[in-house]
C-alpha cells in the first residue's frame, strides 16, 4: 500500500508544501489582524485559550477544502476524464487503488491540521510576547498540553470529515460538487450561534468523522464490480 501512494503521489505530481506554507501564513496573519488590532469589536480573542480556539476552527475549515480539491485531483478528475479505466486496467485491485488515494487524502488533512494548529498557535504567542502583549493570561504546561491534544483530536476527525465531499463527487463526477460540499460543510462547521460552535463539539466533529469514513467505505466496497463505462 505504501508503495501505491507513492506512486499515486508521484503520478499526480503531489507536493503541496508552498501552498500549506502560504495557507499557513495566510491564516496567521489574519489571526493577527483580528485579534491583536482591535478589528475584533466583539472581544472573542481575549485570552489565550480564546486565541487557540480560534486557530483551530480556521485551520480546520481551510484545510477541509483543501481535501475536497486533492479528492477532486485524485478521485474525481479520473471518473470525469474516464481516465479511471486506464487505471483499472493495471494488475492491482480496484479497491487498493482508491484505497490509496483516500489515505492521501486522508494523511494530508491529519498532519496539515494537526501541524499548522500547532506552528500558528506558537507563532501568535510569539507575536504576542515580543511585540504586542494583547491577549491576557499565561502559556502554562497544562495548557499547551490540553491545546496539543486538542490539536491532535482535531486533525484525526477532520481526516475522517474530510471524505464527506467524495459522496457528492462522486454522485455526479463533479468537481465543483466536490468543492461546494467541502465549502458547505465548512462554513457549517465554522458557524456561531450565540456562544455555540458546532465545529468545536467533540460529539459533532466525531460522528461526522464517522461520516466520512462509511463514505470512503461505501464508495469502494463493490468497485471492483462497477460499470465505469
Amino acid at each position: 500500500m505504501l508503495k501505491l501512494i507513492r506512486l499515486e503521489m508521484r503520478k499526480n505530481k503531489i507536493n503541496l508544501f508552498r501552498a500549506v506554507l502560504i495557507t499557513d501564513l495566510v491564516i496567521l496573519l489574519f489571526m493577527i489582524l483580528i485579534a491583536f488590532t482591535g478589528i475584533d469589536d466583539a472581544g472573542e480573542f481575549i485570552t489565550y485559550a480564546d486565541v487557540f480556539d480560534g486557530v483551530h476552527i480556521f485551520v480546520k475549515v481551510t484545510f477541509l477544502i483543501f481535501g475536497s480539491v486533492l479528492i477532486s485531483k485524485l478521485v474525481i478528475d479520473e471518473y470525469k476524464n474516464n481516465t479511471v479505466a486506464v487505471l483499472f486496467m493495471y494488475p492491482i485491485p480496484r479497491k487498493k487503488l482508491m484505497a490509496a488515494k483516500l489515505i492521501i487524502v486522508s494523511l494530508f488533512i491529519l498532519i496539515t491540521v494537526f501541524v499548522s494548529n500547532v506552528l500558528i498557535s506558537a507563532a501568535l504567542v510569539g507575536f504576542n510576547h515580543y511585540f504586542m502583549d494583547a491577549v491576557t493570561g499565561e502559556v502554562t504546561l497544562k495548557l499547551i498540553t490540553s491545546q496539543i491534544t486538542m490539536a491532535a483530536s482535531d486533525a484525526v476527525y477532520s481526516a475522517g470529515i474530510g471524505l464527506i465531499p467524495l459522496f457528492f463527487g462522486l454522485r455526479k463526477k463533479s468537481v465543483p460538487a466536490t468543492i461546494v460540499s467541502a465549502v458547505l460543510l465548512a462554513s457549517v462547521l465554522s458557524s456561531n450561534f450565540g456562544q455555540f460552535r458546532l465545529g468545536n463539539q467533540v460529539g459533532v466533529s466525531l460522528f461526522l468523522g464517522l461520516v466520512g469514513v462509511a463514505v470512503a467505505y461505501l464508495s469502494i466496497r463493490n468497485i471492483e464490480h462497477q460499470d465505469i463505462a
